[in-house]
């Protein structure tokens, strides 16, 4: 692979030299300041940093693919350039998130919604009970570090006037977006409702995939001897919770709505012991140290694993400087104020989504004949409720109101499903009390190395569910779980623990206080573990993570003795295995990449290499089994010529590239191999837990589901009129655009679908979102990026799709980081925004 053929590339020549560049750049940075339209008045605020009062100033720079740059004097003009920016690119987006967390679906688009009847019902009774109780206004009312700094309190009072002020400008009837333009539902926003987007973020791998479900929850008539139709529109079983793409929103059942497919999985299965899965978020990190790499420089892969056409999962690529105060460049979760995954001059890090538990279920016994009652410790307790009127639109477009009732415990928010006479189901989460993700992100923003980023963390303790991965000048990395983790011992949970039923969790039980949370000294709020417990580790070769516990996080130095919600399972999936094995070939030189040992350009060739794991150790005895066996028979007994399907195999590369010919034939058998039952029963070699790393291993031809799956799979080819040795890209797309990747043991992961990133919704995608490879030089970061789906969800804008093409060919974007690398940029706009009346002004700008 090589270097991607870039405006940037071709007029290197015409830049100074790195080091100059430096020098340039702080010249630049005064001189661009300067020319920002002053503020009213300017003061220093609580805690020394200066404040602009009454007015607002930014300038955001546009470089190639759309990528913002803002600069502004105080936090207030960054917040204004930044919701400027966002809103340009995907007001659709905050829009619709806005009317969600309002809780007025309802409202606008009817009680239904994409993911069935009475969806937009029970989430608005959800978000709209949360919005009246003042939870994000009580979590706002406390001091730092508990609630927001003054800081990012002023950020995102600046994003919301940012965002509002290109409403105003635009007007809403002109917007660009076809999907949104003239709708009544686009309207200004408040601070109140960015942070509500937050706290929704930080909740999103625990209860707000349940919010459906507790807004739906109703106690079952007395005397009822089963679950009762307890609110759940069509009170048929279970299914999966959907995204409004799609997409699962992670591997959680909630009560079957009419419209949705149900799951052919029992909840048990779904959600974990005492936590809820978060499979519908993942990643791959590394933070590569002095030892690991040829300059000596450290180095970070990002690569988020998120759904693509889901705004509060999607990422918004920007830099963010207040000269002297904060310059960060990264991506940042829609709506949010900050770069959540990225770095500055001297520090970087990424996050992959935590295996550790980040809530619990509990069972509640029920007081007999009184099933909005429980007993704890033998005493009863009433369940709190709280009535909420919801506003519907009828299918006439009237207008009413619905009075719903939201029920809670002491053990959190009580749920629908399975809701009986004797037993009902809550879930609490760690992260119901957490508004402190911003001041931890913000913080690490700001850090200049290792020390200060842990210090941040151990300051806030408000990263919400994910590990870090972090590397910084001096050569060293650095893992830990500081999220939110329940405080629970591995006493509580072998004593504590109830059996999962046929249609219920596991859960905690109820009924005795002795099952709740504990808390540590060193832990900011109650109910979770502090820092002390926490997962850490300090290398100078690597750390790396792939959604794996933390135990290998670099198998040379395991993590062991950790609480059992941290995840203290050995066992590693494909994909966490093939990251390892990646790291330690590249570490001899025996990945066909050169020499030994990382540099720039073999970290974005590991990265976008298409490994497929699967393949890499089981492709063989596919190939063994129907050589032998040419003829084979499907699952309903057809029998299938597979000799065409073999041939393609053997002649596959093992890669998952979009023009691999075989690629598609091994994800779709491989898929039907896993439907087949647990994969032990199907290796060539079992899992040994004397040997995680590289077992289980291998595919058992002489099993007859192997056959069967193989059989399977070229019957369903047929069947789409597909050629077994259709390439990859031709079936795996993004608005037309062919995919690379895959979900069965890839490393670069991608889920989509021929027709995906196209329609109104667009049909979903998942897998890898942003991507950074960045290498943190003594003259300052070198960094590469794709941001997958670009920087805009507009159909209708070049930003759509334009870094979609270059994922597709494997050619990064490299980063402008320095102000000279940005006035660099000949296709470079910058817009200069002040709050006084009057549109921006935007144009090209030229330095001399």
């Amino acid at each position: 692979m090589g270097e991607p053929r870039t405006l940037t590339k071709r007029h290197k020549r015409f830049l100074p030299g790195r080091s100059a560049a430096v020098a340039a750049a702080l010249c630049l940075t005064s001189a661009t300041v300067a020319l920002l339209p002053a503020a009213s008045s300017a003061a220093t605020g609580p805690d020394g940093e200066t404040v602009a009062e009454g007015g607002h100033t930014a300038q955001i720079s546009r470089t190639e693919y759309g990528i913002p740059h803002i600069l502004a004097r105080d936090f207030d003009g960054l917040g204004y350039g930044y919701g400027y920016a966002f809103a340009q690119d995907n007001v659709c987006e905050l829009a619709d998130q806005v009317v969600t967390l309002r809780g007025e679906r309802s409202q606008f688009f009817g009680p239904g919604g994409e993911s069935g009847e009475g969806a937009n019902l029970a989430s608005d009774t959800y978000y709209t009970g949360q919005r009246r109780a003042g939870t994000v206004q009580r979590l706002l009312d406390r001091k730092a570090p508990l609630g927001p700094t003054a800081e990012l309190r002023r950020m995102v009072e600046g994003y919301a006037a940012g965002y509002n002020r290109y409403l105003r400008d635009t007007g809403v009837g002109k917007l660009p977006d076809p999907r949104c333009k003239g709708k009544p539902w686009v309207r200004p926003i408040t601070p109140l409702d960015l942070w509500s987007v937050v706290y929704d973020v930080n909740r999103v791998t625990a209860e707000v995939p349940l919010a459906p479900d507790i807004g739906d929850a109703k106690p079952p008539a007395v005397g009822a001897g089963g679950t009762a139709a307890s609110g759940a529109p069509g009170g048929e079983g279970m299914a999966v919770s959907k995204t409004p793409d799609g997409n699962d929103a992670a591997a959680i059942k909630t009560p079957a709505v009419k419209g949705t497919a149900a799951s052919g999985t029992s909840r048990a299965t779904a959600l974990g012991a005492q936590g809820l899965a978060t499979t519908g978020v993942g990643s791959n990190g590394w933070a590569l140290g002095r030892d690991a790499t040829r300059t000596g420089n450290a180095m970070v892969l990002a690569n988020p694993h998120l759904p693509w056409a889901v705004g509060r999962f999607r990422f918004y690529q920007v830099q963010l400087t207040i000269p002297g105060a904060l310059d960060v460049s990264g991506a940042g979760l829609y709506g949010t104020p900050l770069v959540e995954i990225g770095h500055n001059q001297s520090l970087a890090w990424t996050h992959t989504a935590s295996d550790a538990q980040h809530a619990s279920f509990y069972a509640l016994k029920l007081v007999p004949g009184d099933p909005t009652s429980y007993v704890v410790d033998g005493k009863a307790e009433r369940m709190k409720r709280r009535t909420v009127p919801v506003t519907v639109r009828d299918e006439n477009g009237k207008l009413s109101t619905v009075d719903r009732t939201l029920y809670t415990s002491r053990f959190g928010p009580v749920l629908s499903s399975a809701w009986t006479t004797k037993t009902a189901f809550t879930v609490r989460d760690a992260n119901a009390d957490n508004l402190r993700s911003m001041n931890a992100w913000l913080a690490m923003g700001k850090a200049r190395d290792l020390a200060q980023l842990r210090t941040a963390q151990d300051t806030y303790q408000g990263i919400p569910w994910t590990y870090t991965l972090a590397a910084d000048t001096s050569g060293g990395t650095y893992f830990t779980d500081s999220s939110a983790v329940p405080h629970l011992t591995d006493a509580q949970l072998g004593r504590c623990t109830l059996p999962a039923g046929e249609e219920t969790p596991a859960a905690l039980d109820g009924s005795t206080s002795a099952c709740a949370w504990g808390s540590d000294p060193d832990a900011l709020v109650p109910g979770i573990y502090g820092p002390s417990h926490q997962p850490k580790l300090s290398r100078t070769d690597y750390v790396a993570n792939s959604n794996n516990g933390p135990q290998y996080a670099n198998p040379e130095a395991p993590l062991t003795g950790l609480p059992g919600v941290y995840d203290i399972d050995p066992r590693l999936d494909q994909r966490a295995q093939l990251g390892l094995r990646m790291i330690a070939q590249r570490a001899d030189g025996t990945d066909g990449l050169g020499a030994p040992g990382f540099t720039q350009a073999t970290l974005r060739a590991s990265m976008l290499g298409n490994r497929v794991l699967s393949a890499e150790t089981g492709r063989d005895d596919v190939v063994g089994m129907c050589r032998a066996h040419p003829r084979l028979t499907t699952t309903d007994g057809t029998e299938v010529d597979v000799q065409h399907a073999c041939t393609t195999l053997a002649r596959w590369d093992t890669r998952a590239d979009t023009t691999g010919r075989g690629a598609a034939l091994w994800i779709t058998f491989f898929n039907r191999l896993l439907d087949n039952g647990p994969s032990d029963t199907w290796r060539r070699v079992p899992y040994d837990p004397a040997r995680p790393l590289t077992t289980p291993r291998g595919i058992n031809g002489d099993d007859v589901r192997v056959q069967h799956a193989l059989a399977d799979a070229v019957q369903d080819f047929a069947a789409r009129g597909l050629p077994v040795d259709t390439e990859l890209g031709a079936v795996q797309k993004w608005a037309g655009i062919p995919l690379p990747g895959c979900d069965v043991g890839c490393f670069d992961v991608v889920d989509a679908s021929p027709r995906s990133g196209t329609g109104t919704p667009p049909v979903g995608a998942f897998g890898s979102s942003f991507l950074m490879a960045v290498e943190l030089t003594p003259d300052g970061p070198r960094a590469h990026t794709l941001l997958t789906y670009g920087e805009s969800s507009n159909p209708a804008s070049p930003h759509y799709t334009d870094q979609t093409r270059r994922f597709s060919r494997k050619q990064w974007v490299t980063e402008r980081f320095t102000q000279a690398e940005i006035a660099g940029d000949p296709a470079l706009t910058v817009t200069t925004l002040h709050s006084s009346p009057g549109p921006a002004w935007s144009g090209p700008i030229r330095v001399r």
